[in-house]
């Protein structure tokens, strides 16, 4: 385990819903750390969340106007920093695809200025963070991300003496996010009508504390090049609509164009680079530049049979409706009611 007291870390995106849980969990766990730094485009969330952490009360943090876009201004704000977690994207399937240059510059583009700048800065670890919108892409925004996570897996390859260490995470809806399900059906059901894609759709669900889990564990674990994928629940749409309004017209609307009736965060493909680790599986590289043999000695890995894969729809565990609505008031919106 890294010991991150006397460090400076860094997150990009750090104003959105994960960046948030980020921060919160590493002041709570890591007081000592010598700087948080949040860098972001958006000048107004940035403004929002210095409210909840004034300077007075956490005076290791830092807000930085930035875009990963600008690789100048990345080298600027990298300097000094020990770990990068790099959680901004372009996210919204639909926006990406209509505006497809937009997405491919910022979720590409500036992946690979986030890589470049951390081999010309010294930073020690970076976790990018993926989507399983990026296994067996459809749509515009999954292919811009599996690009993304082969950018970040490659750069272990191209670092030279550099002891840098580059890992992806990847997981399904996060509870509660931006412009996520859930926050969209409670924000509906004043209306009476819950708008269904398809009735037969299946998502993962993890939490925000989940996914902060998963980010903290590949900083302190990967050794450089594994893609992360968590053993996490799935939940059906329906289930969702009833558990937030069982009372409302559950109106189908159709598929929307790039989306998938079950998710994938593991293929068949995938199946002969990929270890369960226990509370993980994880994607191998097929070039590595560490010993596969000590891994599994470490980790106690298990290479998973061929043609194994995970999706949402034949997944082995499940959330039911009561299951659902305890988690919207743990984690979502503690006056939720039926």
């Amino acid at each position: 385990m890294l010991d991150l007291s006397g460090k400076s870390i860094l997150i990009t995106g750090g104003t959105g819903s994960l960046g948030k849980a980020l921060t919160k969990h590493i002041f709570a766990t890591y007081p000592e750390i010598r700087r948080l730094i949040i860098l972001s485009r958006d000048e107004q969330k940035q403004f929002q969340m210095a409210q909840e952490y004034p300077v007075e009360k956490f005076p290791q943090i830092r807000f930085f106007i930035g875009d990963v876009r600008d690789k100048e201004r990345l080298i600027r704000a990298f300097k000094g920093v020990d770990y990068v977690i790099h959680a901004a994207a372009m996210k919204h399937v639909h926006l990406a695809e209509y505006n497809p240059e937009e997405c491919i510059k910022t979720n590409i583009g500036g992946a690979q200025n986030v890589v470049d700048a951390c081999l010309q800065t010294g930073v020690q670890r970076v976790v990018a963070l993926s989507t399983d919108k990026a296994c067996a892409p459809i749509n515009l925004y999954g292919a811009t991300k599996l690009t993304s996570d082969k950018l970040f897996i490659a750069a272990n390859n191209i670092k030279g003496d550099n002891p840098i260490r580059f890992s992806v995470v990847r997981y399904g809806n996060v509870m509660g996010s931006n412009g996520s399900v859930i926050p969209f059906f409670i924000n509906r059901k004043r209306e009476g009508v819950l708008p269904i894609t398809d009735k037969n759709m299946t998502r993962f669900n993890i939490s925000l504390t989940g996914g902060v889990e998963m980010v903290m564990h590949a900083l302190h674990q990967a050794w450089g090049g594994e893609l992360f994928v968590p053993k996490i629940p799935s939940y059906k749409i329906m289930d969702v609509a009833e558990a937030i309004g069982p009372e409302c017209e559950k109106r189908v609307v159709g598929i929307r164009p790039g989306e998938k009736l079950h998710e994938e965060m593991i293929t068949p493909s995938d199946s002969f680079y990929t270890y369960d680790l226990g509370k993980y599986y994880a994607i191998l590289p097929a070039t590595h530049r560490w010993s596969l043999d000590e891994f599994i000695s470490e980790f106690g890995a298990t290479k998973v049979s061929e043609g194994f894969s995970y999706n949402s729809g034949e997944n082995e565990e499940w959330e039911t409706v009561e299951s659902l609505r305890r988690l919207i008031v743990d984690h979502v919106d503690t006056t939720f009611k039926v």
